[in-house]
């Protein structure tokens, strides 16, 4: 009787959510668009039902960085290593994720950013806020100079806060670099 009021209670949560978001003119397809590719921790490659290719920026945080080059993969210097360590972790679990709902994901787009990249918050198909679970296990952190632009803001930020608390993931590392201030140092090298 528990697991199926549990159930009846997922379902109405998500069926809210859906609906909510359903009536939002920057939401795409109820039954979600389709990713293509996980690119990192925080980027998805999405084809949505009208079969228009974007690119999705995830919204309220940011992952650690993945390596995009040869020399990025071939790179010895330990804080590099440690930056792309946390990345491909952060990038295993968003594909994780999104194969457990079926490569769909139910979008509330929020912005474009310079890139021409649509910035969003992603669901699964049962409402699982993805940006919360990246964050609560520690595996990303909130991008607070956005965060204005974060409908679910105080939601990231609890998740955030319960990570570093219990020390989960990147806030178990004392020599991880923000992936921002990494990036940052990285475009001076």
């Amino acid at each position: 009787m528990q697991k199926l009021t549990k159930q009846v209670v997922l379902w109405l949560s998500a069926s809210i959510i859906v609906l909510g978001l359903a009536s939002c003119d920057k939401f795409f397809s109820a039954s979600g668009d389709l990713v293509e590719r996980v690119s990192d921790g925080d980027t998805l490659a999405v084809k949505d039902a009208k079969g228009n290719k974007f690119n999705v920026r995830f919204a309220c945080m940011d992952a650690p960085e993945v390596p995009h080059s040869q020399k990025e993969r071939n790179s010895s210097r330990a804080s590099d290593r440690n930056q792309f360590n946390w990345g491909e972790k952060a990038q295993a679990r968003l594909q994780q994720l999104v194969k457990q709902s079926g490569d769909r994901v139910i979008l509330n787009i929020t912005d474009t950013d310079r890139y021409q990249r649509k910035v969003a918050e992603v669901r699964l198909k049962d409402a699982t806020f993805v940006q919360e679970v990246l964050l609560r296990e520690g595996l990303a952190k909130v991008y607070r100079p956005y965060l204005n632009k974060c409908p679910s803001k105080d939601l990231v930020q609890q998740a955030e806060a319960q990570a570093q608390q219990q020390k989960r993931g990147v806030w178990s590392d004392t020599k991880f670099t923000n992936p921002w201030e990494f990036r940052s140092i990285n475009k001076k090298n």
